[in-house]
């Protein structure tokens, strides 16, 4: 498996050329290194002007690794190669290295960049990234991966200690400034040789030899200084090393390369537009760190997000009067962490009454509007303190709990909550206090603990009767001042105190089982299947030429190519395809076919659009131009895998993949809609939907000027 590393932007708040002068003194070795024993000049070039200096050493490393293991290997050192291209009329240094020895068993590469801040022009920004790359070492493997990746890790927390101390050094020598590159004077020439003199100039400013560009010079080096490219992008696009430990807290090397390499993943494949980075780190920090394992619970989150449009719901849901007068639970003040405290006075709270009154889906929706207002809250903290706050603390009253809570439709209400919160808000509990928990509490306990995250019931705190008040207590991690009343505090707390809801309130349980479906199917989307041979399709009926389809959908399993039809005459009523000839059942999707066996292509219907073959986990919007009225049919068909071309044995990984695609099913979630061409403007309103101030992924917009048929698509991985 390879590995790899990245860095945050690490901003110095010096000139490029003062860090270059600090930088050249770690040659030919460096005591603040102890592994670094040396390094060889092999091959050095200087441009005319001087603005091009490319140097290639050999770096020689005592690598701190077990004597056995060096006797197998049997060498003492390891030997590197290391190639630096400055540019200083860029004001740039670009640095490649790798491993020469045991480079047919283990391949090391690493790229560091020195540039100037897009910003300030006197400051100096610094990026690192490596790949580790171990195929066979005697046996040794994964222990050699260890070796190298904790060797690694110890150096990168040092560079930039090691870079401020010969910054101290040159000011301790009265080396405060070092004047930028300019280019060589020229001799003033007559009239008669001015374009001679041009020419020259020229030459000199461009002319370098094929060997210095074999050196690994870009072609960036040749531009005009007049016009640079900064390599390092706006804060918008790239993380810094600061913003990192003001904004999200202290990550050793390795985690701040997981946010960082999550983070670019999702903006190559999300067009720019990501969640927001105390997400993606949540979501991390959920998985230990594991890349694959956060992208797939991460994107899986996005989705249902986006389905049920969990990110309009403290704007446009209103919770109802009964939750408001019944529910014992409300925000209150802060811990002395400085996390928003959030108090739930479960004893007095009628849980029955509740479901009874409002069902389940309505419950869980004002617990799903609780941790988006926590979130928000999180994020109004983290500016007033100053500090990285993203959790919250949760205070929960058990006094007067009995087995009236123990109610199975309301345990099962619970349970499903604990679910949904724990797969789509991880890392939000900071800390869980349980106080005054009676002798029923195990009972409930025992319910509700296997469905809780290892990692979440550590941080549980449980007190019984009046131990809270003890030492080790509420006092530990509440200020005195803002302990509510309720707990013989000082504090007014406003949470309402619950009580038993008024039995003519209940609803029946077919008024609730329409209410819960209404809750639920407040979303523009749809949910179909699509199966071997068992395309979906809808029908769309264009009345006037150059109206727009467009269409926005996400591939949640399995690979789908897309089709786009046209048919003068109607397709026979819609056939949904019986789920029991694949003896699979879909409750979150159904599947429709509307082209007859018996039609031809090209004669009884033509394709309008090239088929797009569609990737699982990939999220993709368009519009089509009509050129015609008529009937247009919009397919999902299932994809399946090409044959090896090169052999008639299938590959593992094609194996692999369509054993992952269960009884040969995928499922899609659509949206489409038809706007007259005077309304097209580029921007869909089926985007909507996408716009989101929580995971901040948004369409780029597309225009036409064209009267006949075309497409827009955009696509990004979003499951």
């Amino acid at each position: 498996m390879v590995q790899k590393y990245q860095s945050p932007v690490r901003v110095y708040k010096y000139p490029f050329e003062l860090i270059m002068a600090a930088y050249e003194r770690r040659f030919p070795t460096c005591p603040l290194i102890p592994m670094f024993v040396g390094s060889d000049t092999v091959n050095e070039f200087k441009s005319e002007d001087g603005a091009i200096h490319v140097i290639e050493r050999r770096c020689k490393l005592d690598v701190d690794a077990p004597r056995l293991l060096k006797k197998i290997a049997g060498v003492d050192y390891v030997y590197f190669v290391q190639k630096n291209s400055l540019n200083s009329r860029e004001r740039t240094l670009h640095i490649e290295a790798y491993n020469e020895t045991f480079s047919n068993r283990v391949i090391i590469n690493e790229h560091c960049c020195y540039t100037v801040h897009p910003e300030n022009e006197d400051w100096t920004c610094f990026e690192q990234s490596a790949s580790l790359d171990i195929k066979s070492f005697f046996g040794f493997e994964s222990t050699v991966e260890k070796i190298a990746m904790k060797q690694y890790t110890s150096n990168i927390k040092k560079g930039k200690e090691i870079i401020e101390y010969y910054l101290r050094q040159l000011e301790e020598e009265g080396i405060t400034f070092v004047p930028r590159w300019t280019p060589p004077s020229i001799t003033p020439c007559s009239e008669t040789s001015l374009s001679s003199c041009k020419k020259q100039a020229a030459s000199m400013a461009v002319v370098i030899p094929d060997a210095a560009l074999k050196e690994g010079l870009s072609g960036d080096a040749l531009s005009s200084p007049s016009a640079p490219e900064p390599v390092v992008g706006t804060p918008d696009d790239k993380l810094d090393a600061d913003y990192i430990k003001r904004y999200l807290g202290d990550l050793t090397p390795l985690q701040e390369s997981c946010l960082i390499r999550l983070r670019q993943w999702l903006q190559e494949t999300h067009k720019g537009k990501i969640p927001k980075d105390e997400h993606i780190l949540r979501f991390l920090r959920a998985r230990d760190f594991n890349i694959d394992k956060a992208r797939e619970i991460m994107c899986q989150s996005l989705t249902w997000r986006k389905q049920h449009q969990v990110d309009y719901i403290l704007e446009t849901w209103t919770p109802p009067q009964v939750l408001q007068d019944y529910y014992a639970g409300g925000w209150h003040h802060h811990d002395k962490d400085g996390r928003p405290l959030y108090v739930l006075r479960l004893g007095q709270m009628d849980t029955k009454g509740l479901v009874r009154a409002l069902g389940e889906e309505a419950l869980l929706r004002y617990v799903l509007s609780i941790n988006e207002e926590g979130l928000r809250r999180c994020e109004e903290n983290t500016k007033v303190f100053g500090r990285p706050i993203s959790s919250w603390t949760c205070l929960v009253d058990l006094e007067g709990l009995n087995m009236r809570h123990l109610w199975r439709p309301g345990v099962k209400a619970l349970l499903r909550i604990i679910e949904v919160v724990e797969a789509n808000y991880p890392e939000t509990l900071g800390r869980l206090l349980i106080l005054r928990a009676p002798r029923v509490f195990p009972v409930l306990w025992t319910l509700v603990s296997p469905f809780i995250d290892d990692n979440t019931r550590r941080k549980f705190l449980i007190y019984a009767g009046n131990d809270y008040q003890g030492p080790g207590g509420l006092l530990d991690y509440i200020d005195k001042e803002i302990i509510p009343d309720f707990l013989s505090g000082e504090c007014m707390c406003e949470v309402p105190e619950g009580g038993l809801v008024p039995k003519s309130l209940y609803r029946t349980a077919e008024e609730l089982e329409n209410e819960d479906l209404k809750l639920w199917t407040e979303t523009i989307y749809q949910s179909a299947s699509v199966f071997k041979g068992a395309p979906h399709e809808i029908l769309i009926q264009i009345v006037d030429a150059s109206s727009v389809i467009t269409w926005d959908f996400d591939v949640c399993k399995g690979d789908i190519v897309f089709n786009i039809y046209h048919s003068k005459r109607s397709p026979q009523p819609a056939k949904k395809d019986s789920l029991g000839a694949h003896s699979i059942t879909s409750p979150g999707g159904n599947n429709v076919q509307l082209i007859d066996k018996v039609w031809q292509l090209g004669r009884d219907y033509s394709m309008v659009e090239s088929p797009l073959i569609c990737k699982e986990g990939e999220s993709v919007q368009g519009s089509h131009v009509t050129r015609w009225p008529g009937f247009y049919i919009l397919q999902w068909k299932f994809h399946s895998m090409p044959a090896c071309a090169a052999s008639s044995l299938p590959r593992v990984d094609d194996v692999l993949a369509s054993l992952q695609v269960s009884s040969h099913k995928c499922k899609v979630m659509y949206y489409t809609e038809v706007i007259g061409s005077e309304d097209f403007r580029g921007s869909m309103t089926s985007l909507e939907s996408s716009h989101s101030g929580f995971s901040q992924l948004s369409a780029a917009t597309t225009s036409s000027s064209q009267s006949h048929s075309s497409s827009m698509i955009s696509r990004w991985r979003f499951c």
